[in-house]
């Protein structure tokens, strides 16, 4: 797949760390005289092993079978945890009968709702509102603090959606576990549900908590609603829609696991679980078995997959804890393929309404949405309602707008933040308005996109619901994309495609998204004995390649090679701070407090210096790993400097904390091409081109890994996936990889891919993000090519995914049409 990466733009701004980090877009007049000089150095250092496509060093280890995946772990004694699971969407438990399953062969243990109440269990602390200081505040429709949803590892009321926990059966082997499992009786009372997004917030529909009788507990107006309507009222058109973007699931190589022990000596809990965050899951965990935290130890290392779904603590996590001390022994739980489809947490699901005006010139206006988002049972998370409500403007010029902001309980599987959080779905609603409008206004689709685009001489831009762009070249990114895709010689392509029967279609898109994450981040460094560097730092990787990036950020900060560089995650035992892996925040809050702890570790290497060279701290340089007396030929190199001083003044080593709250966005263009089969309604891609502007880019050769993936992922819910569900009954529908579409490699093109670096002023290392810009604008790519390929047969719009099924019919709803 064809890459690039595009030259770096400097910014104008150079400030120190700590003024950046806190007030990056209002205090800006900080020059570079008034830097540290080890963050003097930090920048001139930079650019050794940053920005070059270095090999990803974690690969040798993974693709000989050395991972360390949450299934791989066994301990001595260790019994097999086998869940039972409510067949209904909503149900009351009248009771449960143990009796048979305890006396099933091998089976230990069997543990309910009850027994939670009775242990004195507390709920899982999920906190769903995002609690950074510029995400989108959320709120109850009389301003408070929401109702969210208990979620106790088994619930002692009722069932809320199919497939939830109702209790656990402990066994010798796993199969004596299933089997007890199959033994468990449970008394239910069937009760009325709701699945279906819009039809949750109906009145009259059936309440899931009594708490919140309409099911609606978030629901927030954002923007200025004078001036949106003042603007609407002397629009020359306005043009209206629905969208409804489904929910899909993530489907990870490694379905979840747990194992849990219990040390009736130590009194400590262990816990062996695949993450997006091990400080948060021992942070959470310790409160649902109202322990202290340093009595939990969550050991987190090789993730196979997340995408957002490994972000939040699983009930399952809890329960081999919570049995395991109950019973003496570990307990080990591993998900099949099917609780994984049923009870994994889901993503997207939004029902949006919106409106857009325009003048007669085709100058936009204002804007009205109003997001419905279905979480599901409970809330577990709030981002994709929040993320999304601050960019439902994208990358647009829009004066006024309006978005009411809603969420609404529903008897299914909670959602989550699941990879691009809440902007793919109000791009996807924002780039096919773009498309309406220009189809029913009679607007070129590009030109209407390029009047319309923030230019960069707006930067920082405030759009009209407050959320505050960094930096950004749209419409360069923009024509960049369309040359690198041969937008020009698109008809001669199509005229060939006829050829064969094909019709060819293609899709543009323009997307922002933001990045903030968890805002709180430790890196402690120390230099070694051995020569080498240990590097501790709270972020979890799930794929992304953060022994590599993270090394060449610290190499270059202490300028030595990367190769002495190891990054230590994923136990709590030594990990003691971190927010995890999600909003794409890893390299932006890892770099930056990385960066600030190297600048520490060089002052406090100048001072052991100076000391052992008889000098003041200010007569020592430092360059190429090695201290220096100046004027003189007097050196000691880092790694001799950390041997030396250690006896006297203890490892030559530094913990930094930081805490990021203000946010960046990443922005870009893509365009798709499409053949649709005239006869099945088959389709194809047959060409994808990216333009993709992460801030300064640490390694291009795994962006672009993380960019063809972001793609796949987008695409995917474009074209086959959907957690589909039977209205008649509250059944899932799909249960395995037969009923669930996905994207492979031969059903994706040669991808053309881009870097643009428009270096961010929020942080010192001028970083955006870059694991989710190729699926943020995906869905609503391919669906504008999807429907340009149809435009013959009157097609304006079509529900994803543009399955066969779903093509074949709107070109014969169009064919009656006309």
């Amino acid at each position: 797949m064809f890459s690039k990466r595009r030259g770096v733009m400097t910014s104008p701004l150079k400030t120190a760390a700590t003024e950046v980090i806190m007030h990056p877009l209002k205090q800006s007049k900080s020059p570079s005289a008034e830097l540290s000089p080890e963050m003097k150095l930090v920048q001139e250092a930079l650019f050794k092993h940053v920005g070059k496509p270095i090999p990803r060093k974690e690969d040798g280890r993974l693709i000989t079978g050395k991972g360390r995946f949450s299934d791989d772990f066994s301990l001595p004694g260790q019994t097999y945890a086998a869940i039972v699971r409510s067949p209904y969407p909503h149900a009351r438990i009248l009771g449960i009968d143990k009796a048979e399953a305890l006396a099933s062969p091998g089976v230990l243990l069997v543990l309910t709702g009850e027994d939670v109440l009775a242990d004195g269990l507390k709920d899982i602390p999920h906190n769903p509102v995002p609690s950074t200081n510029f995400d989108m505040k959320l709120r109850a429709k009389d301003g408070s603090h929401a109702f969210t949803g208990p979620h106790h590892l088994l619930p002692a009321d009722k069932a809320r959606h199919v497939g939830e926990a109702v209790a656990i059966v402990v066994a010798e082997t796993a199969a004596q576990a299933a089997d007890g499992a199959e033994k468990v009786l449970v008394d239910w009372e069937e009760l009325p549900y709701v699945t279906d997004t819009a039809k949750a917030a109906e009145p009259g529909a059936p309440t899931i908590w009594d708490e919140v009788p309409d099911n609606v507990f978030i629901d927030t107006t954002f923007g200025d609603r004078e001036g949106t309507d003042a603007a609407f009222a002397r629009a020359d058109h306005v043009v209206k829609a629905e969208f409804h973007i489904h929910r899909v699931t993530a489907v990870t190589m490694e379905p979840r696991a747990s194992l849990g022990h219990y040390d009736p000596e130590t009194k400590r809990y262990t816990l062996y679980a695949g993450s997006g965050g091990a400080v948060r899951q021992k942070n959470e965990l310790s409160k649902v078995l109202g322990i202290e935290p340093k009595d939990l130890r969550v050991l987190s290392f090789d993730v196979g997959g997340n995408f957002g779904a490994r972000n939040r603590v699983y009930v399952e996590f809890g329960l081999v804890l919570w049995a395991s001390r109950k019973l003496g022994r570990p307990v080990k739980y591993t998900a099949t393929r099917s609780e994984a489809f049923l009870t994994d947490y889901q993503g997207r699901d939004l029902v949006t309404k919106v409106e857009l005006a325009l003048r007669k010139d085709g100058r936009f206006l204002a804007m009205r949405a109003d997001n419905l988002s279905n979480v599901g049972g409970r809330a577990v998370s709030l981002s994709p309602l929040s993320k999304g409500s601050g960019l439902i403007t994208g990358s647009y010029d829009i004066p006024y707008a309006t978005l009411r902001a809603r969420a609404v309980f529903s008897n299914t599987m909670c959602t989550q933040a699941y990879r691009s959080s809440g902007r793919p779905e109000v791009t996807y609603a924002i780039e096919r308005m773009v498309e309406l409008a220009a189809d029913q206004l009679g607007f070129d689709k590009l030109e209407l996109r390029r009047m319309n685009l923030i230019p960069p001489s707006a930067m920082p831009y405030t759009n009209a619901v407050g959320s505050v762009y960094d930096s950004g070249e749209y419409e360069k990114n923009m024509d960049r994309a369309l040359e690198i895709s041969e937008w020009a010689t698109f008809d001669a392509r199509k005229a060939e495609a006829a050829k064969r029967g094909k019709l060819l279609g293609r899709g543009f898109a323009n997307y922002v998204e933001s990045s903030i994450g968890t805002p709180k981040e430790r890196a402690e460094i120390e230099i070694k004995d051995d020569g080498n560097i240990e590097v501790v730092i709270g972020t979890q990787p799930s794929g992304q390649g953060h022994e590599t990036s993270f090394a060449q950020v610290v190499a270059d900060m202490i300028q030595v090679p990367v190769e002495k560089v190891w990054i230590v995650l994923g136990d709590t035992d030594i990990v003691s701070v971190g927010g995890g892996s999600h909003s794409g925040r890893s390299m932006r809050h890892a770099g930056t407090v990385m960066a600030m702890a190297s600048a520490d570790l060089l002052a406090e290497g100048r001072k052991r210096a100076a000391e052992l060279l008889g000098s003041a701290a200010d007569e020592i340089d430092f360059e190429g790993g090695v201290f220096k007396l100046r004027n003189t030929n007097r050196t000691i190199d880092i790694f001799e400097l950390g041997r030396r001083t250690r006896q006297t003044h203890g490892a030559l080593r530094v913990v930094k904390d930081n805490e990021m709250h203000t946010p960046v966005y990443p922005n870009g263009a893509a365009v798709c091409e499409v053949e649709v089969d005239r006869e099945t309604g088959h389709v194809e891609i047959v060409r994808y081109a990216t333009i993709d502007d992460v801030g300064r880019c640490i390694n291009p050769l795994i962006v672009h890994g993380q960019t063809h993936g972001g793609i796949a992922q987008g695409v995917g819910q474009a074209m086959w996936e959907l957690c589909a569900i039977d209205p008649g009954s509250g059944q899932p529908l799909a249960g395995s990889l037969m009923d669930y579409g996905m994207p492979r490699s031969d059903t994706m093109p040669s991808f053309k891919c881009e870097i643009a670096e428009v270096i961010s002023p929020t942080n010192p290392l001028g970083i955006k993000a870059g694991g989710e810009g190729g699926t943020t604008p995906a869905l609503a790519t391919v669906v504008n090519a999807v429907v340009d390929a149809l435009q013959e047969f009157g097609v304006k719009d079509i529900q994803m995914p543009v399955t066969p099924a779903n093509v074949w019919r709107a070109m014969n709803n169009g064919r009656k049409a006309s």
